[in-house]
Formats: C-alpha cells, sequence, structure tokens
C-alpha cells in the first residue's frame, strides 16, 4: 500500500544535526531535479520580490531567508519536520514499532521541493508550494510530474494507492494504467481543517490494521470501525475510487 500526504505549511527544525544529504534520501533517481529546485529555490528567496514569486505572506521574512541556507540547515527525520492539523493528528512520534515500520513503507509525502520523501528522510524545514511557478524551473507540478511516475508507480507496487493530498498535490502524480484503478481518494466533507485533521487520523488508523487492504471496498472496511464512510466507483477509466470519510 501507497498512502499519499501533502506536506504542512507549517515546518520544525533544529538548532544543530546534520545537514541535507540528497545522496541519502529515497527515490535517488530524483537527485538531479532536486538539486536544480534548491538552486533556483535559493536565488528566488534571496530576491527583493521573494515573497511575490513564492505566494506567502511578507511577514515570512524568516521562512523565506531560511530557504538561501537549505544544504547546511540541520536536517531532521521528515517526520519530525512536518507539522500541522494532519500531522498532529497522525502522530508519528507516538507509533507502536510495527505501526512505525508500516509508516516508514507505506507513507509518502509529495513535496514541491524534494519530490517525494519518507518518513525517516532527513530534510530542512523550507517554504515552498507545489503552485508556485519557480523561476528558472517553472510551475513545479510540472517539473515533478515526468520522474515521479516510474517512481511512485513502482512504490505502490500492487497494492492500494490511498490518496490523502490536496488538488495542488495530485497534480504532481496522477496514477496511470493498472495503478490507477487501485487509486482511492480519502474525500473528507465540511471545512479544510476538519479535512486535514480526518486525513491524518485516516493515515493512523491505517497503520494500526491486522491486515493490509488490498481492494478498495477492503480499505472502506478497514476504515468502517472508525469512521463514517461511503465508498463510489471512477465515472471512467483513469479517475480514482473516492472514499468519503467522516469521524463516529
Amino acid at each position: 500500500m501507497l498512502v499519499l500526504l501533502p506536506p504542512s505549511e507549517s515546518k520544525t527544525g533544529r538548532s544543530r544535526g546534520t545537514p541535507l544529504d540528497l545522496g541519502r534520501l529515497s527515490f535517488p533517481t530524483l537527485t538531479a531535479h532536486r538539486q536544480q529546485v534548491l538552486d533556483a529555490l535559493a536565488a528566488a528567496s534571496a530576491a527583493h520580490d521573494a515573497h511575490e514569486v513564492l505566494g506567502v505572506s511578507p511577514n515570512l521574512v524568516d521562512e523565506v531567508a531560511r530557504n538561501t541556507a537549505l544544504m547546511s540547515t540541520p536536517a531532521p527525520p521528515a517526520a519530525q519536520v512536518y507539522t500541522g492539523v494532519l500531522y498532529d493528528a497522525l502522530d508519528l512520534g507516538d507509533l507502536t514499532p510495527g505501526q512505525r515500520r508500516r509508516a516508514n513503507r507505506w507513507i509518502v509525502v509529495v513535496s514541491a521541493l524534494f519530490g517525494a520523501v519518507r518518513p525517516p528522510d532527513r530534510i530542512p524545514p523550507y517554504r515552498l508550494s507545489m503552485a508556485v511557478n519557480l523561476p528558472g524551473v517553472g510551475p513545479l507540478a510540472g517539473h515533478w510530474r515526468p520522474v515521479l511516475d516510474d517512481e511512485l508507480t513502482a512504490a505502490a507496487g500492487t497494492g492500494l494507492v490511498v490518496d490523502c493530498r490536496s488538488s495542488t498535490y495530485v497534480a504532481a502524480w496522477t496514477p496511470s494504467g493498472d495503478v490507477s484503478r487501485r487509486w482511492v481518494q480519502i474525500r473528507v466533507p465540511g471545512a479544510t481543517h476538519m479535512a486535514k485533521h480526518t486525513r491524518g487520523l485516516v493515515t493512523r488508523h491505517l497503520l494500526g490494521v491486522d491486515r493490509e487492504p488490498r481492494t478498495p471496498a477492503a480499505l472502506a472496511r478497514a476504515l468502517e470501525p472508525a469512521f463514517e464512510v461511503g465508498l463510489t466507483e471512477p465515472a471512467r477509466p483513469g479517475q480514482p475510487w473516492v472514499l468519503d470519510t467522516t469521524v463516529r
């Protein structure tokens, strides 16, 4: 199973520690694309119009400035860097050994800066959205789409793709072919805050199931003890199953 998560806008770093080593991240074939984005982001973040280019508030001066030193900034595990509503609900810091093994194997965070990372990957905190058109790189979803396809298709294997991403990050990789028939989007009615919270709870619940669900229907059954669910088949080939989910 592959559980796709978005990154968080808020990120937590450390004052000490080993800096980023691109060669040690998961999905090493992405290294050249990662370096290209890192270089372009550092240049854009040092410019006078950085907040406009990055689409952030002018008040986030320190976060934008941090983008200029990402190769030397301490890099904690991604499980600690990503914070906020979804990650608070998921609570990767409080897992049993078995849940942690599943998290490290199943969870992939789709990132505007790194393309895709797993929870143990060591990355610095950064400020960059997949919606940005980055000078020297272009629209980031288009930059990542060609190289993410092979990597995430292979990572999915024969299992389900449980998609908890927002539409901005779905644009960077859309499952195709056989994988699209095992693609399930988790849809949560209501406000964005509740959607993030529920997706975090869904991911946490899946890490504790007795048996990995292998079909969309089995996924719905696995979630039923904790959630109200409604499963909708794809309207046409290439579209995902949709699993409407609310907390009981």
